[in-house]
């Protein structure tokens, strides 16, 4: 008698890389937040934090707008809808698979 494992559900892949997660994660609950709280939240690199944030604004999960606090550079980013409900569901999947 063999036993199946069960099946792995399809998890949303640009959101299950672990560096990605962090940055949804902390999105989801604001309404927005600037570029350097969401470096001190993840505790990601410069470079490396804007390279995660570009894959997700390419998939339009992630919306960014550079503006200024008076004369200093901001950048202020915010999920999406679409970003949102992909991190829901990425939720619901991970929710179903630990059950």
């Amino acid at each position: 008698m063999s036993q199946q494992a069960p099946e792995l559900p399809q998890f949303d892949r640009l959101i299950h890389e672990p560096a990605r997660l962090m940055i949804v994660a902390t999105l989801f609950p604001v309404k927005e937040t600037d570029f350097l709280f969401l470096q001190r939240s993840t505790e990601l690199t410069k470079g490396n934090l804007s390279s995660h944030l570009s894959k997700l604004e390419e998939a339009g999960y992630v919306n960014l707008e550079k503006t200024y606090r008076g004369k200093v550079p901001l950048t202020l980013c915010r999920l999406t809808a679409e970003g949102r409900a992909a991190f829901r569901g990425y939720r619901e999947a991970m929710k179903q698979f630990l059950r």
